[in-house]
């Protein structure tokens, strides 16, 4: 191989070709044609334009890509992890036209592509299953009944991918139908299949995955176990390598069956044998079950890498180019303990709705590894997913691995949209996640109190002050402020409003000058109608150089204004505040006549019609951004009076696409 053509984006695509070039290839770069100017293409040696936005029109396509391909003399393609990764479609087109696939064949990516399939290969193979329906009728009833012999609660899970996508969990029957419906159009839209299986939903279950890699000499090995428990939507939010609680014996027995599991489909390259276990009784031979097999590389692969001294795209490379193994399995050996946390663009306090938006600041901290697709001034485009770096931290210890990357998550900056970022500080800071006692269900059942946090309203007192420079940063002489400001007041010290866009309305912050134990340049901030602000305000004073001081605490500030937007990063806590217009006002009728968009996308399902009459908390309308679905209710009884939208149409985040009568009706 000389030249590997990276089909995919992002920071996955950034990472490949890092280690492409230290083996001395020349890489080339695929890209849409929003993503001229993304840093993919940018740090490739070529890149070929192979499509509009839509991922089906360009990441999706095989025939562009290969095409890319052949132009660009790539003699090897890398798909990356997502898109085209795991399509064994893929595999044969680039076999048809001569070209190296860095990933396993075709053969063995059926054979685990469909999870129905490969839960059968692996009873044949010895390897635990958990129950479930895992057969080829779709029909409704059917399904139903087998859900219903299963016992609630099951998860309904797309045979194709992976990701949480298409997957729901369904506590009751009367669930049943409308989480069907749902998992289908969702696996549809992700995998072009709506084939969907059912299982039994495991109590306390615990995710742990084992890294397996093949060559075609007939070597397996495996590099140990990922634990990636702390997940939302069924999606991975912290990985960490080794698990926590893992004994040498559980462990033996799980890359064991990972490694048989490999054998089975005589399989090349890098793949994930993913497991569910019962926490409930903690970790045990006889306590874990095959949930799928990633045929590709997976996101978290940092942290096996760390663990390990791995670089497993360096493997990838070399057993496509028909090389064995480098090392052996006695030669595999764990060194310390490494954790990754995804930062994203996306809301948390909204149901972690993906974001969008230019990033004004983008630094992440340096004291661990970064792997980013962006740097600062990059736009965060609705077309793709938002991820915008893994953090990952590797040290000697659990503990420590931890404590630094709340360190690395505290000391990033990004201004310019909507992150994950305080909420990922929370997450690995916490009490419960630090001792290692929890499950996939932890960030469900604790979510409150990692989206609340002390340090909100002392954000919104710094918002205030930096919404008011240059006044901020006068003096508290009222004599000295009037002729800095050129106006003058006759009794009292000098005071100011501040007007801010809080997720209930618009809100006025007052500001008054004082002077505590002799200081100039304090303010005390109070916010009138704020629930949880403290009703004796913060006193706030400007440091310079980003520091502020909040009731006599010394803090790093960082803001930057854009679009009507403020942007404020106070430590671990950020958001961003919309700038409320001049003449606006505080209301603007009746709450909830209007359905808004939170975030741009695509209308997937229209459910009611002009004239209809709907109650409190009905899906009305069903949205889709990034392949994740999100269903907007109605926040009170009423009738529907227009549609402004249809399905299939593209939105923006904001935009109107459903009004009510204002007047209550009776059902």
């Amino acid at each position: 191989m000389q030249t590997l053509l990276v089909a995919n984006r992002g920071e996955i695509a950034c990472r490949i070709m890092r280690t492409a070039r230290c083996c001395g290839l020349r890489t080339v770069a695929v890209y849409s044609e929003v993503d001229v100017a993304a840093q993919h293409v940018l740090q490739a040696d070529t890149a070929v334009c192979i499509g509009e936005a839509a991922a089906v029109s360009s990441y999706l396509d095989i025939e562009r890509i290969i095409e890319a391909a052949l132009q660009s003399g790539a003699d090897a393609i890398h798909p990356g992890y997502g898109f085209l990764s795991e399509n064994p479609a893929f595999v044969d087109a680039c076999e048809a036209a001569g070209i190296v696939f860095v990933g396993p064949d075709s053969r063995a990516m059926r054979a685990m592509g469909l999870k129905d399939a490969a839960k059968r290969l692996m009873e044949e193979a010895g390897v635990p299953v958990v129950p479930g329906y895992h057969g080829e009728s779709q029909d409704t009833d059917l399904l139903r009944r087998e859900a219903q012999s299963i016992g609630y609660p099951i998860l309904i899970k797309a045979r194709a991918g992976g990701g949480g996508k298409g997957m729901r969990r369904v506590n009751s029957e009367e669930e049943f139908d409308a989480a069907l419906a749902a998992a289908q159009r969702e696996s549809s839209a992700s995998f072009g299949d709506s084939h969907v299986l059912l299982e039994k939903y495991v109590a306390a279950p615990r995710h742990i995955e084992v890294q397996v890699f093949g060559d075609t000499h007939g070597n397996v090995v495996h590099l140990f176990e990922r634990d990636c428990s702390l997940q939302r939507r069924h999606q991975k939010v912290i990985e960490e390598a080794p698990a926590p609680g893992m004994s040498d014996e559980v462990r033996t027995a799980m890359t064991d069956a990972a490694v048989r599991a490999a054998r089975a489909i005589d399989y090349r390259g890098a793949g994930t044998i993913e497991f569910i276990v019962d926490g409930s009784r903690g970790l045990r031979p006889d306590g874990f079950w095959f949930m799928e097999m990633n045929t590709r590389l997976q996101v978290e692969h940092p942290v096996t890498e760390a663990i390990t001294g791995v670089d497993l795209v360096q493997w990838q490379l070399e057993v496509a180019a028909g090389k064995a193994l480098p090392m052996t399995q006695s030669e595999l050996s764990i060194k310390g303990h490494a954790v990754e946390a995804r930062l994203y663009a996306e809301n948390p306090a909204s149901g972690f709705l993906p974001a969008t938006g230019t990033l004004h600041r983008f630094r992440p901290a340096s004291t661990g590894r970064v792997d980013s697709g962006v740097v600062e001034g990059d736009t965060v485009l609705p077309h793709y997913d938002p991820l915008l770096a893994k953090l990952i931290s590797h040290a000697d210890d659990r503990q420590a691995a931890f404590g630094q990357l709340a360190g690395q998550l505290s000391d990033s900056v990004v201004l310019g949209t909507v992150t994950n970022r305080e909420f990922l500080w929370k997450l690995v800071s916490h009490e419960q996640v630090r001792a290692g006692g929890f499950d996939t269900s932890f960030i469900d059942v604790q979510l409150d109190s990692l989206l609340h946090n002390d340090g909100q309203m002392a954000l919104l007192a710094v918002a205030a002050l930096e919404l008011a420079e240059p006044w901020i940063g006068l003096s508290s002489s009222p004599a000295l402020l009037a002729r800095q400001l050129g106006a003058w007041q006759m009794w009292g010290r000098p005071r100011r409003q501040v007007r801010l866009h809080l997720d209930d309305g618009i809100h006025t912050a007052e500001l008054q000058a004082v002077a505590p134990r002799g200081q100039s340049g304090c303010w005390q901030v109070r916010f009138p109608g704020v629930s949880g602000f403290p009703e004796g305000g913060v006193c706030i004073q400007p440091l310079g150089a980003d520091r502020v001081s909040v009731d006599g605490l010394a803090q790093v500030v960082h803001a930057c204004r854009h679009e009507g937007q403020l942007s404020v990063q106070l430590g671990a806590s950020s958001a961003v505040f919309v700038l409320p217009k001049a003449g606006e006002a505080a209301a603007a009728g009746p709450a909830g006549d209007a359905i808004v968009s939170p975030m741009p996308g695509r209308v997937v399902t229209v459910n009611c019609a002009p004239g209809d009459q709907v109650r409190a908390g009905q899906s009305l309308i069903v949205v889709e951004a990034m392949k994740m679905e999100q269903e907007l209710s109605c926040e009170r009884d009423g009738t529907v009076e227009s549609i402004l939208v249809r399905a299939d149409e593209q939105i923006a985040q904001g935009q109107e696409l459903l009004r009510l009568v204002a007047e209550d009706v009776e059902l």
